[in-house]
């Protein structure tokens, strides 16, 4: 069965990839069900927090330069938009580029219109969109609000596209369609795939699809190496370049969650292999990754050069690392493949692995050509014994930390950093993914574990007069952290 299909929608992810938000036991046992997709993405009866899969999708259509976005919803769905302006600034800026702001206008849904409809908001949000930022694209942004009273975004789109002359794009994201917020990546590269990619006009043998989010320029760099340029996307990308993304020679990305879909279809489609490696975190991925995209790119003949040498280059620092974290153990919290690959460092540096926590857990993926990334993991680090799904609820994340105890924390989600420093574990917000990616990012991260174990009495001292806003009897008298999933009722 082909991987797109000429829809308004793409499915999401719980039909299509089995996804499913909550499990607690050990890595192997997680691979095995998931091979018969035996597990089913539960309800539960207690909830701490949320995200949405409109957030998700506005990660990868926000950041377009020449693009405009519109958030057809009441205002509130743009609380996103005062820190995606700041990290747009600032990245632009470290990179060198020309410094933009974001381009976003909220149609601002109101009580009248949820009956009387929203449809002519939506016309005039287009048209200011137009006025104010003259890009080449508009993305439509459903909600919860639009997609409940159903306004029929694919006519107004088209309507206004024929006047304007460019692409105008429903992203069908609302946050009521899947409980796994994931999905509005796949409605996000759906649309693109849907209205801009383009079949290839020439080839450019030296070209590599990177998707990513908002994050620093350390692929170049490592690509450098072999020779050849990087293609960023979605973020910081052009309307052009999203266009032309099928030219280059194979596409990557840092994180399989982000980019599976889009990534099977420029495979299945438009004949653009994906790298059949997991992501460059760590020694021995970076090592495969960097093989797998020679293959593409006709660099075989210079990679083992390459990797060797820089092997050789980070060996002093590395060797005094592991000498400074020696039988420290780290936890990690992350979405689903992020997670995989911030584990897979930690051995290059000594650690050991005493968790892992992902935010969600695709049991199948979009080609059965893809990277597998938690078998991967298991593969090079062998089982997990404390391995755990849990979409960022911070009440089940205290009880796992207090049980397992490790000595450093990994988050990359900023809400849950303040958790480990509560219980006295030093942790290191992964803020920025592209950080600690290839050889150099072993090294990185291991500098920044050091600097967070010397704050360790601080954390102490901050831990002893932490107060957690939760019961005795949680805390201690309930055993399993996924007490409150519909199933153990």
């Amino acid at each position: 069965m082909a991987v797109f299909k000429e829809t308004a929608e793409v499915d999401v992810r719980e039909r299509r990839l089995h996804s499913i938000l909550s499990y607690n036991g050990d890595a192997q046992t997680l691979i095995d069900k998931s091979k018969e997709k035996a597990l089913t993405c539960k309800g539960r009866y207690y909830g701490q927090c949320a995200a949405c899969a409109e957030s998700c999708a506005e990660t990868a259509t926000c950041f377009i330069e020449d693009a405009a976005v519109i958030s057809h919803a009441p205002i509130g769905c743009c609380i996103n938009a005062s820190r995606f302006n700041i990290a747009t600034r600032a990245v632009t800026a470290s990179r060198g580029l020309k410094t933009q702001s974001l381009k976003l206008v909220s149609s601002n849904i109101l009580e009248k219109d949820t009956v009387y409809g929203a449809a002519e908001k939506l016309r005039h949000a287009i048209s200011e969109a137009d006025r104010r930022f003259k890009p080449k694209a508009i993305f439509i942004q459903a909600s919860c609000a639009s997609g409940i009273i159903g306004e029929d975004l694919e006519s107004v789109a088209n309507e206004e596209e024929q006047k304007l002359g460019y692409p105008i794009i429903p992203i069908y994201c609302e946050g009521f369609k899947s409980k796994v917020w994931s999905s509005g990546f796949d409605a996000a590269f759906h649309g693109i795939l849907r209205k801009i990619v383009k079949p290839a006009k020439k080839k450019q043998a030296d070209l590599v699809n990177v998707f990513n989010f908002v994050n620093s320029d350390t692929f170049s760099p490592l690509l450098a190496k072999l020779g050849l340029r990087v293609n960023y996307l979605a973020p910081l990308s052009s309307v052009q370049g999203l266009a032309e993304m099928t030219e280059a020679a194979c596409s990557a990305t840092i994180c399989e969650t982000l980019s599976t879909y889009i990534n099977a279809v420029l495979e299945e489609k438009y004949g653009v292999p994906e790298v059949k490696a997991p992501a460059p975190y760590g020694i021995d991925w970076t090592d495969k990754w960097l093989r797998e995209i020679a293959k593409y790119t006709n660099k075989t003949n210079i990679v083992d050069e390459v990797i060797e040498a820089e092997h050789e280059r980070i060996k002093p620092r590395l060797d005094v690392l592991k000498e400074k974290l020696q039988g420290k153990s780290v936890y990690v919290i992350m979405g689903d493949s992020f997670a995989h690959n911030m584990a897979n460092i930690v051995k290059d540096l000594g650690l050991k692995i005493a968790g892992v926590t992902a935010l969600h857990h695709d049991q199948h993926t979009d080609s059965d050509k893809q990277v597998n990334t938690l078998q991967e993991l298991v593969t090079s680090n062998g089982n997990i014994e404390n391995f755990s799904v849990c979409n960022s609820q911070p009440y089940q994340i205290i009880k796992i930390l207090k049980k397992v105890k490790p000595d450093f924390l990994l988050i990359r989600h900023e809400h849950l950093t303040t958790l480990g420093t509560k219980l006295g574990i030093p942790t290191f917000f992964a803020g920025d993914a592209n950080i600690t990616v290839g050889y150099d990012g072993v090294i990185k991260l291991g500098e920044s574990l050091y600097e967070a174990l010397r704050t360790k009495k601080l954390i102490d001292n901050i831990a002893e007069h932490a107060v957690l806003p939760y019961s005795d009897w949680w805390l201690d008298e309930v055993d399993d952290p996924l007490y409150f999933e519909r199933s153990n009722k």
